[in-house]
């Protein structure tokens, strides 16, 4: 569903509202001074499970930095992907609107002659726009192409690589597919990857270098990781410090670096006006085994709509405008950063629709009106409503692992097995966050609502599913 005038009108009278509040009279002077800013910097893991931090129930490894992130903000325990893959997840992320309608599919590699959509407008555009300095550190993964680099797509700087890090000649699946994995400064490819141990500790020390450079003006800061996504590496001050093995090894030197980059900004003296923004694009691999990380008990994981593979970890801090330490539960998603930032910004939204919505409200600790959002998979299959605490699962096909499976732990996966949804079942997700039980014929109304939700979903974007042709979609950037 997409509403573009009332949500254009709504916007405008949201930014007029930011901008009054943003400014301060000086009497003296007689003069008006308007405040600085807000730094924002979007810190984006890869593959991450929803129960891999302290803060939502892990206990084999430890995440102080994260976790003192969620007890300086807002933390959701109901935050959404979109899309339980790389690069659609990305494209939503970045430009506040489902991938599919942006006909950005599964995970592109370097064979891809397509891209984001130069016309389509970014999370750093709309900032550009708004006199902010915008850099990327990390994984890109929306096209390797010219036309689709991060630098083409509203980004002053960028640091890392254009697609997973699996896409390299050691895949354990695809010998011989991947050419050398290439690292970017910019445009330029600086360096091909054969060994990956000081990734994250070198994309924390780029952060760090464009935070320190840019500290004078506004600034977005997009910082992507490779990690946790396979293969894993970790650098020699992390090897072995978790005593859970590689992956555990892993996540405390992300968290080590969510801790350098909050303590440069408080170095600098700028913690009090930045934002910063923790998720994940997905889920955890599961067919990895023990270099996957863990549900909390969700169902499933990456590569599925259930809850496993798109409920993510969402943590939100802004020193005296979000309450510290709010759990929060109601239902966001990540198509909802781009306009909150907008709103916050005095930012300008993107010419053409976009499917999110600011939650400012929420941050702020109000409450607002359920959204009913989408989960996609594949090539344009609608696979899920969710709208606040019902959840409806529509008939598809999904991977699953089966329970007798004995599962690895050196880096080669096992095979998933193919199982069939056959009939729709809607779930009380405040009552079964593992959604176990189909409470259908008890929920007649709630029912009814969210096959309208979805009819309507599919009317705009179609579906391939049920064959529906939508009138909303758009097209990828494409090279010849």
């Amino acid at each position: 569903m997409r509403f573009p005038h009332s949500l254009y009108l709504f916007s405008l009278l949201n930014i007029s509202a930011c901008f009054t509040a943003c400014e301060t009279k000086t009497q003296e002077k007689g003069t008006t001074e308007v405040s600085p800013k807000p730094n924002i910097i979007l810190i984006f893991a890869d593959d991450m499970g929803y129960g891999d931090l302290g803060v939502y129930g892990a206990t084999a490894w430890k995440t102080p930095n994260l976790d003192q992130l969620a007890a300086d903000g807002v933390r959701f325990t109901q935050f959404y992907v979109p899309h339980a893959v790389c690069s659609a997840s990305r494209a939503s992320l970045l430009t506040g609107t489902y991938a599919n309608r942006l006909a950005i599919f599964g995970a592109l590699d370097h064979t891809a002659k397509h891209g984001l959509n130069p016309e389509e407008t970014t999370i750093a555009e709309i900032l550009k726009a708004n006199g902010y300095a915008t850099g990327m550190v990390g994984k890109w993964h929306l096209g390797h192409q010219d036309p689709f680099l991060p630098t083409e797509q509203g980004f002053d700087s960028y640091y890392g690589l254009p697609y997973s890090n699996d896409m390299w000649p050691h895949h354990p699946e695809a010998k011989d597919y991947y050419p050398p994995l290439p690292l970017y400064r910019n445009s330029a490819v600086i360096d091909t990857l054969d060994d990956q141990s000081m990734l994250t500790t070198h994309y924390t020390e780029e952060a760090i270098k464009f935070i320190e450079k840019s500290k004078n003006e506004p600034f977005f800061l997009y910082f992507a990781h490779s990690m946790p996504h396979v293969p894993l590496f970790v650098s020699d001050k992390f090897k072995g410090k978790s005593g859970q093995g590689l992956y555990g090894d892993v996540i405390m030197e992300m968290d080590w670096s969510v801790g350098q980059v909050r303590k440069k900004i408080e170095e600098l003296g700028l913690a009090e006006n930045t934002i910063v923004i923790f998720t994940s694009d997905n889920g955890p691999w599961l067919s990895y085994g023990g270099h996957a990380g863990l549900t909390g008990g969700l169902r499933e994981g990456k590569g599925t709509s259930w809850d496993g593979g798109i409920r993510e970890p969402g943590i939100f801090v802004w020193p005296d405008h979000f309450p510290a330490g709010k759990v929060e539960e109601q239902t966001a998603m990540t198509i909802d950063i781009l306009p909150t930032i907008a709103e916050i910004t005095g930012s300008k939204l993107p010419e053409l629709p976009i499917d999110g919505r600011s939650i400012l409200s929420i941050l702020e600790g109000k409450e607002m009106a359920p959204k009913a959002y989408f989960a996609y998979y594949n090539t344009n299959e609608l696979q899920a409503v969710i709208y606040g605490q019902w959840k409806l699962v529509l008939p598809h096909s999904y991977r699953s692992i089966p329970e007798e499976t004995i599962m690895r732990d050196d880096g080669i996966p096992v095979k998933y097995h193919m199982l069939n949804l056959e009939k729709a079942a809607l779930f009380d997700l405040r009552n079964d966050p593992n959604e176990t039980t189909d409470v259908s014929t008890s929920n007649p109304e709630v029912l009814a609502k969210l096959n309208q939700f979805a009819n309507e979903a599919r009317a705009d974007m179609g579906d391939a599913l049920t064959k529906s042709e939508g009138t909303g979609s758009r097209k990828a950037g494409r090279v010849e």
